[in-house]
């Protein structure tokens, strides 16, 4: 089977990216699938993850993201050339790879895709929360027109794949096929932490979603009574300059980078705390309790309630209630042997999101959609 994925890159560390290059992976090294891979703003940024030798990846050179260095009908110019671009480019690639199935996320340019890919069937992902999705947009205006261009290019897609039900029961009000796949997770045995050190980890990007500023506030908080614990975060983005500001003022915060070896950061920590105003899944949470990391998380839409079960492996928090957050994380802190046993209990809960339980899934139905060859013919270019 010949599988397609587009994506707009793979620049940064960030959940999205490593979850999509260990599928690529997987389908290419465990099921000997022929994996392609077409990016449109790569340029010159280095994959951060391994890629695959059987993953076959090619930029198309068109960086969208350089239409914001102009303003006005300058940048529409631009834009109008570049889709151009992008149109053609991609109609000649798809002629030539000839994939049995297309797969992108809701982020892809999914209106064009639909015109230009024939009968081959198109999988969407949702590495965002339909609200969110649906929504996006500078004004009320733009976010009406978004959605009506989103949704119309939506019906012409095979299937939508999301990563909790919450997330399916939103999509299933605008298309009828839904199915739910969770990320996996990779299991270490070798990165386990002992619960010894004073260290506490937060991981995520540095954004309005991920809520790095509410983590170091939380941290304020647990600090009144707790002055020799560190809050270790890691993350990159748009807020840096914030966050390593106030994680100054607070005090017993370190601010690292993202790091390809995460894993050995879990390892060094005691549990993981998690801020999102939102989470489709939430690739973190399953990757530190694999790490026997506990976690405490807001209960926001979706990912943490599918992730974690309250006072076994980790505590849910009602959403946006700092001293609670901070009362259990003091908890954690003040009884070893309860950190112990709910990282026990943590691991355990991971296996649930381990490659051979979650692949096996994604191969099922990229097979019930590819029943028969669908190849794009020359004449198909979307015009």
């Amino acid at each position: 089977m010949k599988i397609l994925y587009i994506f707009r890159s793979l620049a940064v560390y960030g959940g999205i990216e490593r979850i999509l290059v260990d599928k690529m992976n997987s389908m290419a090294d465990s099921y000997g699938m022929d994996v392609y891979l077409l990016t449109s703003d790569q340029g010159a940024n280095l994959v951060p993850y391994r890629l695959s030798e059987g993953v076959h990846h090619e930029d198309l050179g068109i960086c969208f993201y350089r239409q914001y260095r102009f303003r006005g009908l300058h940048r529409l110019m631009v834009a109008s050339k570049m889709v151009r671009q992008y149109r053609q480019l991609l109609s000649e690639r798809l002629r030539g790879i000839r994939p049995d199935l297309i797969i992108c996320t809701t982020s892809d340019r999914i209106d064009i895709i639909t015109k230009l890919k024939g009968s081959v069937p198109l999988v969407v992902e949702s590495h965002s929360i339909c609200i969110r999705t649906l929504n996006h947009g500078r004004n009320w205006l733009h976010r009406k027109i978004h959605r009506y261009r989103f949704l119309h290019s939506l019906s012409k897609v095979d299937m939508i794949v999301t990563l909790t039900e919450g997330d399916a029961c939103e999509w299933r009000q605008y298309h009828s096929r839904v199915a739910v796949i969770p990320n996996f997770v990779h299991q270490h045995e070798e990165t386990v932490s002992y619960q010894t050190s004073k260290k506490v980890i937060f991981v995520g990007r540095f954004d309005y979603q991920k809520r790095a500023q509410d983590a170091i506030q939380i941290w304020e908080l647990v600090r009144e009574r707790h002055q020799d614990w560190v809050l270790e975060v890691y993350g990159d983005g748009e807020l840096l300059q914030e966050v390593c500001s106030f994680s100054l003022t607070v005090g017993g915060v370190v601010v690292h980078q993202p790091t390809e070896k995460i894993f050995e950061a879990y390892k060094d920590c005691c549990f993981l705390i998690s801020t999102s105003l939102f989470e489709p899944f939430g690739l973190v949470i399953p990757e530190a309790m694999s790490c026997g990391l506990p976690v405490v998380a807001f209960d926001c839409p979706y990912g943490p309630a599918d992730l974690i079960t309250d006072g076994k492996d980790g505590y849910l928090v009602k959403d946006r209630d700092m001293m609670t957050f901070a009362e259990r994380a003091c908890e954690l802190i003040e009884n070893e042997e309860l950190r112990q046993k709910m990282g026990q209990k943590a691991r355990l809960s991971s296996k649930r999101y381990e490659a051979e339980v979650i692949m096996p899934m994604w191969i099922q139905l990229l097979r019930q959609l590819v029943v028969s060859e669908h190849p794009i013919s020359p004449e198909s270019d979307g015009r």
